[in-house]
């Protein structure tokens, strides 16, 4: 379902696109190449680069993360290709310290411990949300894969989908119909207003 129409006429300003493709390594790990661009439909000037015309990226950065079967990061590249100061791609180099972190819960809250601030690049360190998403969901298939070899039935262990969001609410009835072994009963969760 699209969108509504603007309730007023409106001016495009800003575009920001933020691409990740997942992709299985044939020796058995996984990567992640993620981009993100910052494009304004208009021309201005800055200090280290004269001017950035019409389409041409004021932010333009990404990432190549490997990773293997437990989401434990094996390499990390970083690259700014495109940035507003001359200086932002020399912290690029830092982000190898991800290498041996997890991209389990509390993995965004970590690396905004470890590279936030001046340790790092804002614009970096926001992309590595949507790759751990990303991460999740390209191994997610294969796991899905493997479980359906036996009845859903025999499962002895929640899936890690259960409980993450509405759909998947342990008292609700996809889960009832999934995985009813761990379907429960109990009053669901409502959002506190």
């Amino acid at each position: 379902m699209p969108l509504p129409t603007a309730a007023t006429a409106r001016k495009l300003l800003h575009t920001r696109t933020v691409k990740c493709e997942g992709f299985e390594r044939e020796d058995g790990l996984w990567e992640i190449d993620a981009w993100m661009t910052d494009i304004k439909s208009y021309s201005f000037p800055n200090r280290d680069r004269g001017q950035v015309p019409v389409g041409e990226p004021l932010h333009g950065m990404g990432f190549r993360i490997t990773y293997d079967d437990r989401m434990t990061i094996i390499d990390a590249v970083a690259v700014t290709d495109f940035s507003p100061f001359r200086i932002c791609p020399d912290i690029t180099p830092t982000f190898k310290y991800l290498v041996g972190m997890r991209m389990t819960p509390g993995f965004t809250r970590l690396v905004k411990e470890k590279f936030g601030s001046v340790r790092g690049c804002l614009h970096l360190v926001e992309l590595l949300g949507p790759i751990a998403t990303t991460a999740f969901q390209t191994i997610a298939g294969k796991r899905f894969a493997k479980m359906s070899e036996s009845p859903r039935s025999e499962i002895k262990i929640k899936p890690p989908l259960i409980d993450t969001c509405h759909a998947w609410d342990a008292t609700g009835e996809i889960v009832e119909r999934e995985f009813p072994q761990f379907y429960t009963d109990a009053e669901p969760q409502k959002v506190k207003i």
